[in-house]
């Protein structure tokens, strides 16, 4: 996770401490069910901001170009954390001491089921022509495995067809792919904020592509709301103020299930997004990378893919990959939908640089299509383990009193802080996650994920059992004050 400068460097308006009570939030797993009420002189929240990640740039090199300086930059503004982290891994055996690493969004819990699958014999096949240039948009074999599996998994109406997909090195390259193809330099994608802040630099390094956050806030306003909630009322809204400041909006990123709040978008509100954009006439690009990770019975995940009629295809654009739902973020696997054949082969030709080998594709064609084991072992046995990491550190909270956001999907938990804050700064949320990295325990801090409200903290779950207690005995005596 990068944190990117702040061009507005004025506090947000919060309301901290007003939502003190844990409990189970209608129909959306563990919420904040409390009304988080303003002050009659307390201002609103903005409704949108205007990206403009280079705001602060400082950092030019004689022997780089100023995009190379740029990109340097942001290698150098990363979240401090995540290079001390690698710095002072923990290991059960060899840095008992080290971080434990509750911050980065990777799922830990089933390394004994993938291992045993992936040294299996059918995973090994050398022949020549896997070891020899592919089709750039990934061998046919696979793009027919790929669209038999996102049929089945995303319950789509009719079959989808391979000619649709194109392969990729993981959602980062086909963000960044997509934002290059769709946008001129300088226009703008909508996103609801808090989002995932590494798409900051997927859609600008290469493309230079800028994003335009519809600001979600925790106020919870009726029976029928929820926190953080998504309108097409606030995306209008932020259109209309990005077009005011003479910014080009192109298109709409949603991320179902959301990062970091876990929300699953029900089948109605999706309609209302891509109608929202039709009418616009924006693109639509629907990250669905924690799609298999929905693990609340009671939470039903529905896929863009699966609606009778999409309101404009040719500017829908669906992505997954193995690196969530898998827990194979090292791999680089990741897949582009679309039925527009323009945007699939402008997508293809830069296939060129994010390609996979022939041999991955191999194996990623022999997983998706083992769908025994994928139904009888792995899911049933992810989802059970997902729900009892999640349950104990829900678990841990409540005992904390620490109201959070959660919606039985995904690795996270959207965790409100705000009442540890001296004062609702982003400074004061800055030196509480450091006092966490002090102690030993790497947390997400909210202003990364462009969250208004200082105080909010994403808080990764999908470990193993050992670390979730050692990171939440850490979590706990910074917050008792013990350290």
């Amino acid at each position: 996770m990068f944190t990117l400068p702040q061009k507005d460097s004025g506090t947000p308006t919060t309301c901290p401490g007003s939502v003190s009570t844990q409990g189970l939030h209608s129909n959306h797993g563990d919420g904040l069910e409390r009304e988080c009420s303003r002050k009659p002189d307390q201002k609103p929240l903005k409704l949108y901001g205007v990206g403009d990640p280079t705001a602060m740039f400082s950092s030019d090199s004689p022997y780089l170009s100023s995009r190379g300086s740029v990109i340097k930059w942001f290698w150098d503004s990363a979240e401090e954390g995540y290079r001390t982290y690698h710095m002072d891994e923990y290991d059960e055996e060899k840095n008992p001491s080290g971080i434990i690493n509750l911050g980065t969004s990777e799922n830990k819990l089933c390394f004994d089921l993938l291992s045993r699958r992936l040294s299996q014999s059918d995973m090994l096949r050398v022949e020549l022509s896997l070891l020899q240039y592919p089709d750039w948009r990934g061998h046919l074999f696979l793009r027919e495995e790929v669209a038999r599996f996102l049929s089945f998994y995303c319950r789509s109406p009719t079959p989808l067809k391979p000619e649709n997909v194109v392969v990729l090195n993981g959602c980062a390259s086909l963000f960044s792919a997509l934002a290059t193809v769709l946008c001129e330099v300088g226009e703008a994608f909508l996103i609801p904020a808090p989002y995932y802040g590494a798409i900051t630099q997927h859609v600008y390094l290469y493309g230079n592509v800028r994003l335009v956050c519809v600001y979600l806030d925790s106020e919870v306003t009726g029976l029928e709301t929820r926190p953080f909630q998504l309108t097409v009322e606030k995306l209008e809204m932020a259109l209309e103020g990005a077009n005011s400041e003479g910014v080009k909006v192109k298109g709409l990123i949603l991320i179902n299930p959301q990062n970091p709040l876990g929300d699953v978008y029900s089948p109605g509100e999706l309609q209302e997004y891509l109608k929202f954009a039709k009418r616009h006439e924006l693109h639509v690009m629907v990250d669905e990378v924690y799609m298999l990770s929905v693990f609340e019975e009671s939470v039903e995940y529905h896929s863009v893919l699966s609606l009778e009629r999409l309101p404009d295809p040719q500017r829908t654009h669906v992505m997954w990959a193995t690196s969530k739902d898998f827990g194979m973020s090292g791999l680089r696997f990741g897949t582009l939908y679309t039925e527009n054949q323009d945007v699939a082969t402008a997508v293809s030709s830069l296939c060129r640089y994010h390609g996979l080998s022939g041999l991955l594709q191999y194996q990623m064609a022999q997983l998706l299509r083992d769908r025994d084991w994928i139904n009888q072992v792995y899911l049933p046995e992810n989802r059970a383990r997902l729900k009892a990491a999640h349950v104990y550190v829900s678990g841990e909270l409540r005992a904390l009193g620490i109201p959070f956001v959660s919606r039985g999907a995904g690795f996270f938990i959207w965790v409100d802080l705000r009442k540890y804050l001296p004062a609702a700064t982003f400074e004061e949320e800055m030196l509480l996650w450091r006092r966490f990295l002090d102690n030993k325990v790497l947390l997400s801090f909210g202003q990364a994920f462009e969250c208004k409200e200082p105080g909010w903290f994403r808080l990764v779950f999908s470990d193993k059992t050992h670390r979730l207690r050692l990171g939440m005995q850490r979590v706990r005596r910074v917050l008792e004050g013990k350290s």
